[in-house]
């Protein structure tokens, strides 16, 4: 690649006198590097501690401003892509660092090829910043513009491409902030990624301006527009989030009381014959000390069932038996098994209910997204050699439609529950489609227990509070270890399941200061879940035209490329008519 920039920058100002020659030398020499180093350091540390679990979901509006800004410079494409690429692999590694408990080589594997994917967007920012170097400020805001618009591209094409992996798309760091996250009930979270991505490259820009080098000719304190559009996006963003929550409290409305059991069953143990009593027994404990608060619904993770509860006539005997002694109707994941003659087509991962009065329901909810080499091996002629992770038959059969439960709930008629199993959450479609269908509550049963007691749970339960905000439905959720609890329609994180260090459960988010405690543990509890008035019976704009706001980023790309794809030339200056040859 040419490393000539159309516009080139100007030239820094010289080394002040009395500066010594040694650290002249040095800098000129090693400047270059030092600024490679310097923003694969950068990049990397904000990279990683923006995202869930972490504490600083603020640096998502600066993460990628160094390398931004180093861009204007037009440094060499071979060094700034080894700079911006080699943070962003890395920092997808450390992110996705509890894949190691289920496989190192997909870890290794998985993490370079997500940094990839996410970091392909620095080499559009290398070719556009030096091009917009002396250009009108409506081109200028047009390609800031442009540039977040292909970020949102390239997180959608995570939805689909070898299957879809879009884990942690950037909207994913505010889920605790909802000042930020509101227009994903317009655009879909991918709004909220277009916001953060334009307010860093205007940082970048306002700092190249400020720092006497701007397009302007050095006049650091004439209005930067990159930045004054940025500011305008986000205090959009805050103008919508007053609207949306300020006194929403008085529409909330009582709904039921939930239990959600967590049996922390280890992976180790959960599909062993030979554990399978331990398994029940354990069910069976929890259950029935969660259903002694009287809640009006209990709640079970994933595949919670050591064998399939449709398929296998005992273990179904043994669920409608507890669930009559509770008193108290379930909806449980377990495994079903409907084509015992066809075990190539039998299994599926499902989400079932069970009354007291009538037992197990005919009708179940199979997941629909399945989980490559976990629940099925892609190119099966081709890949056959390798095995799935979950040792249950062969592969998993794909569900077909949202397959919605009524439960006997709020009104006369009941209330539609959607469910979402495992990562089905982070498919922003799977959860719109349930809700055209007719789903008032979204539901995700999910087994966390994989990955440890680290970063994953958390992670995935940011995705539950973007498909809140998107569908502006409550989602409850059930892990088998955490984590368990309910976000509301805007996004707000009403309960957690969580245990304190003396062991008491308790279901709100801990004050201020105080410790969090651990969402990790065996155990439940009944939570009081409300709904928002306001939403009954209605949908989303996101619900009702979907990604309408990908097609836009789309578009606001390919006419920033256009524009910048010629060089810039400027028009001549008027000649004074007094003095039509200069100064006198």
């Amino acid at each position: 690649m040419d490393d000539t920039p159309l516009n080139p920058p100007p030239e820094l100002p010289p080394y002040e006198a009395g500066e010594s020659i040694w650290e002249n030398a040095f800098l000129t020499r090693h400047a270059p590097m030092l600024w490679a180093v310097a923003v694969f350091a950068l990049t990397l540390l904000a990279g990683v501690a923006m995202m869930p679990p972490s504490r600083y979901p603020e640096l998502a509006y600066v993460f990628a401003a160094p390398a931004v800004f180093w861009a204007y410079r037009a440094p060499r494409w071979r060094l700034f892509l080894w700079a911006t690429l080699g943070a962003e692999a890395v920092a997808w590694t450390l992110t996705l660092g509890w894949l190691r408990h289920v496989t190192w080589a997909g870890l290794l594997l998985l993490g370079p090829v997500i940094g990839l994917w996410v970091g392909s967007w620095f080499v559009a920012v290398r070719w556009v910043m030096p091009r917009l170097i002396g250009r009108p400020w409506v081109q200028r805001v047009l390609a800031v513009f442009g540039l977040a618009g292909l970020w949102v591209v390239l997180e959608w094409t995570r939805t689909w491409v070898l299957s879809g992996f879009p884990w942690l798309p950037l909207s994913a760091t505010q889920w605790e902030r909802l000042s930020v996250l509101q227009p994903a009930a317009y655009t879909g979270a991918w709004g909220v990624s277009f916001v953060l991505v334009t307010v860093n490259v205007a940082f970048a820009a306002y700092a190249w301006k400020l720092l006497g080098t701007g397009a302007d000719g050095g006049r650091a304190r004439s209005r930067c527009p990159e930045f004054l559009a940025a500011m305008a996006l986000l205090l959009g963003c805050l103008l919508l989030t007053a609207r949306e929550t300020i006194n929403r409290g008085r529409f909330f409305r009582h709904w039921a009381n939930v239990g959600i059991v967590q049996p922390a069953i280890p992976q180790s143990v959960k599909w062993d014959p030979a554990e399978a009593a331990g398994v029940l027994r354990t069910l069976e404990e929890e259950t029935l000390k969660v259903a002694a608060a009287r809640p009006d619904l209990l709640l079970w993770p994933e595949a919670t069932t050591p064998l399939a509860v449709l398929g296998d006539h005992g273990m179904q005997r043994w669920a409608e038996e507890l669930v009559r002694r509770a008193g108290v109707p379930l909806l449980l994941g377990s495994i079903a098994c409907e084509h015992a003659d066809m075990p190539e087509e039998c299994w599926s991962n499902g989400v079932f209910a069970v009354s007291p009065t009538s037992g197990l329901a005919a009708n179940f909810y199979a997941k629909r997204h399945l989980v490559p080499f976990g629940e099925y091996v892609p190119l099966r002629p081709v890949l056959g050699w390798l095995e799935k992770v979950v040792p249950v038959g062969g592969d998993f059969q794909p569900g077909k439609d949202p397959g919605l439960f009524t439960v006997p709930l709020g009104p006369v008629e009941g209330t539609r529950v959607g469910a979402l199993i495992c990562y089905e959450d982070i498919f922003p479609d799977l959860a719109r489609s349930s809700v055209r269908a007719g789903a008032e509550v979204l539901m995700v049963n999910t087994n966390n227990g994989w990955f440890g007691e680290g970063a994953a749970a958390y992670q995935h339960a940011a995705h539950a509070v973007l498909r809140a905000v998107e569908t502006r439905r409550p989602v409850l959720r059930a892990g088998n270890s955490g984590w368990s609890g309910w976000i509301d329609e805007c996004g707000a994180i009403r309960a957690v399941l969580t245990r304190d260090s003396a062991g008491a459960v308790r279901t709100l988010p801990p004050a201020r200061g105080e410790p969090p405690g651990t969402v990790y543990f065996r155990g439940g509890a009944s939570l009081q879940v409300s709904r928002d008035a306001r939403f009954f019976g209605l949908r989303s704009v996101y619900v009702e035209w979907g990604d309408w706001f990908v097609a836009v980023s789309a578009a606001l790309a390919l006419v920033a490329w256009g524009i910048l794809r010629r060089p810039y030339v400027p028009p001549p200056k008027p000649v004074d008519a007094a003095r039509p040859f200069g100064r006198d």
